[in-house]
């Protein structure tokens, strides 16, 4: 089974239009109305690159996107998986159940990780309103990050390989001082369709992953990377724009020579900028996240530029979250 790609994700938020406004005024997405807006809910499409964003709030308070609102805060509800055409995505849709996926519309949507739910669409419904141009610094989109319960990461795994013939390409066990996190990352056949997916470590202590989840209600997406082609650039005029991102310890810096050897990106511009950078078997990967805006800090948004790198750097994941320590101390205290 071969999935194209991401067709969009669908974020389930209060006000579709305020949260669309920020992704126009922020990060540079162009705005359109769906050509319908599904019942009972408003729709904003933001678009950019291939990138497709599909923004809806419930109109009334008993609405079922009103409900998840309410539980999780604005987030990923759904990820829609395109494929060739409407029977690949039906036969998708039940190898998912099959492998014990939940239905929850018989319409091609499945609970996959928690509540969210993965869409199987085929060309004809690739999107609400058909495709848009989109121009600006995002080209699209990189990976999902998942989170699941602790003991889920196993399981979740599985299923992704069984219902979605995804195959795993990475795995890494993080620690920092006495807090733990578990990696493994999943692939589509053709490379196009990429979740990482986080558990905590429940024999140590409590940290960034047991704190999603307890803010989040349970498994769900932490953050969606959007690839660049120049993340040095993007992180310029993204922070001209009112974006802020992670900073990261001069120290990091100092030591890279030695770790990488030469790195296509001069180390000045990458201190300049905050960005991180790490190597796989195929090149390097350069990965910076932007500070959450979201009211529960469950969700945010990540850069990715690869030159060559086809997987993650070991580094990186252990520099990602020591950033992500340091901005929930920084609010907390």
């Amino acid at each position: 089974m071969t999935v194209p790609g991401i067709a969009y994700t669908e974020l389930y938020v209060e006000d579709a239009h305020k949260y669309a406004a920020q992704l126009r005024d922020d990060w540079g997405f162009t705005l359109s109305e769906p050509a319908q807006d599904a019942p009972g809910t408003s729709q904003v499409l933001a678009h950019q690159g291939s990138i497709r964003v599909l923004l809806t709030s419930a109109v009334e308070t008993e609405h079922p996107v009103a409900a998840w609102v309410r539980r999780h805060g604005d987030g990923v509800a759904v990820i829609a998986l395109r494929h060739a055409d409407g029977v690949a995505a039906a036969s998708a849709a039940e190898r998912a159940l099959e492998a014990g996926g939940g239905c929850l519309d018989g319409a091609g949507t499945v609970s996959g990780f928690g509540d969210l739910a993965l869409r199987f669409v085929g060309p004809e419904d690739l999107l609400p309103g058909g495709e848009l141009p989109g121009e600006g610094a995002l080209l699209s989109l990189d990976h999902v990050a998942i989170v699941v319960p602790g003991g889920q990461l196993a399981p979740s795994v599985d299923w992704a390989v069984r219902g979605l013939g995804f195959r795993e390409i990475f795995r890494e066990y993080v620690e920092v001082g006495d807090q733990a996190m578990d990696s493994r990352v999943v692939q589509s056949p053709c490379g196009t369709v990429t979740f990482t997916l986080l558990e905590p470590d429940t024999s140590r202590a409590s940290g960034q992953i047991d704190g999603f989840l307890e803010a989040h209600g349970g498994a769900g997406v932490q953050h969606v990377a959007y690839a660049t082609e120049s993340i040095t650039a993007a992180v310029r005029e993204l922070a001209g724009r009112g974006v802020a991102f992670l900073s990261t310890p001069g120290a990091y810096y100092e030591a890279l020579e030695s770790r990488l050897g030469p790195t296509a990106i001069p180390v000045p511009e990458l201190r300049d900028t905050n960005v991180l950078v790490d190597r796989d078997h195929g090149g390097q990967l350069f990965q910076i996240f932007a500070r959450s805006t979201h009211p529960r800090r469950t969700f945010f948004l990540e850069l990715v530029e690869r030159r060559g790198a086809g997987t993650f750097g070991t580094a990186n994941i252990k520099a990602l979250y020591e950033a992500v320590e340091r901005e929930r101390a920084t609010a907390d205290s």
